[in-house]
């Protein structure tokens, strides 16, 4: 955790309700030499549903592989998340890692291993040490209820501040919440999820159900963010439904009430998925890109991608230039339909390229005042159909550099 907070964090962190049948814990397992508790254990009610999205890399760590196949069981029982280590590369020794704490976590419940989900972040190709997982379990599993933020605060690394988010919705006239806590600040191109993030629910919801809105959700938040254009190898978001209010059970859109927990959910994840970019290494400013006029909301989508994850859009940024130039850079290498004369791009709601030229005498003053704020528009549209997207991004600074050129030292 960095002693610096992040310029762009929130001004004050919300206040996330309890959730019935989830019990936050956390503890110091070591994982690294740090003077903070590194092990967060949320133990689930009975007959908890549970959904996620997982990372598409081809070199996941075997917390990932684990939870993937514990999916298909469809219920949980508990979670256990490893600061400071992720566990990723690490051959057979990362394996006997993991088989360890699903040992002790399913002996201590007394329930199967296939309901215990294991997370690992920070470090890349050291083993999880068995003998800090097995103490820091011991450590755990004994030790009194923590808050949601002291949950949030120990699953971060490079994080400068904990991240959390609550949303609620009403089903047949019952209010049922969703809190969320989230850690990611680098390595941030989710390509399934993001970084890792836990959604905890007190709904009656059927897993395949919860999966479906889930993947829906993230479609339009996690998969909407970029730091650095690099996709994690330990990518994973859970979301967890323990049914301990008595609103009536979803099974299906069809069921009152499934329509506005989706809302509630996209809400959540949304704002989960930002906050993660307002926490970007090194970001000074948070940027949203706005296509509009593509050929289909795919190829808008690539091509704010293209301009969100461009070093050199990212750089203008920082520099608060209205490079207009950079950003038509990257939407003719999206390799999406485009045509250079049908091109509009705009800072701040000011239109500063038209037709495939710049607009002729714009006002360049309110342009620099956008550019000189935190919070950073720029809109493109294609002019060749009705596909939009937008994506959210932060700038590029010489942070960004500091803190991964220091990260295993």
């Amino acid at each position: 955790m960095s002693e610096t907070i992040s310029p762009l964090a929130p001004a004050h962190f919300p206040e996330l309700p309890a959730i019935s049948g989830v019990t936050c814990r956390s503890a110091r397992a070591q994982y690294k030499q740090w003077d903070r508790c590194d092990l967060t254990y949320v133990e689930l009610a009975q007959g908890t549903s549970v959904a996620g999205v997982l990372t598409q890399s081809k070199c996941p760590s075997p917390e990932v592989e684990w939870c993937r196949n514990a999916l298909a069981n469809g219920t949980a029982r508990a979670l256990v998340v490893n600061a400071g280590n992720s566990n990723a590369f690490t051959g057979s020794k990362g394996k006997e890692a993991v088989q360890l704490i699903l040992s002790l976590a399913s002996e201590h419940l007394g329930c199967k291993e296939e309901e215990i989900f294991v997370s690992s972040t920070g470090v890349i190709g050291v083993p999880l040490p068995k003998d800090k997982a097995e103490s820091g379990l011991t450590a755990v599993f004994g030790a009194e209820p923590c808050s949601w933020e002291q949950a949030a605060a120990t699953i971060m690394t490079t994080d400068t501040f904990p991240k959390m988010a609550t949303a609620s919705a009403v089903i047949g006239g019952k209010t049922v919440h969703l809190n969320g806590i989230i850690k990611g600040s680098g390595m941030i191109a989710p390509d399934m999820a993001t970084m890792l993030g836990y959604i905890f629910t007190d709904v009656n919801v059927d897993a395949g159900f919860l999966q479906e809105m889930l993947s829906a959700a993230t479609q339009k938040s996690f998969n909407c963010i970029t730091v650095d254009s690099d996709t994690s190898t330990s990518d994973t978001v859970l979301a967890f439904a323990t049914g301990q209010n008595d609103a009536r059970a979803l099974n299906s859109f069809d069921d009152p009430g499934a329509d506005a927990f989706q809302a509630a959910l996209n809400d959540l994840c949304l704002q989960l998925a930002q906050l993660v970019v307002r926490d970007g290494e090194g970001a000074t400013k948070f940027i949203e890109v706005a296509v509009t006029g593509a050929t289909s909301d795919d190829s808008a989508k690539r091509i704010a991608l293209s301009i969100a994850n461009s070093p050199l859009v990212k750089t203008a940024i920082a520099g608060e230039d209205a490079n207009w130039g950079r950003v038509v850079m990257a939407v003719g290498k999206a390799g999406e339909p485009a045509d250079r004369d049908k091109l509009s791009i705009g800072f701040g709601g000011v239109t500063v390229a038209r037709d495939g030229l710049v607009v002729p005498d714009y006002d360049e003053e309110p342009v620099a005042a956008h550019l000189r704020g935190s919070e950073i528009d720029i809109s493109v549209d294609i002019g060749l159909g009705s596909g939009k997207a937008t994506v959210w991004t932060c700038d590029l600074t010489h942070g960004y550099i500091s803190i991964n050129a220091d990260y295993r030292s």
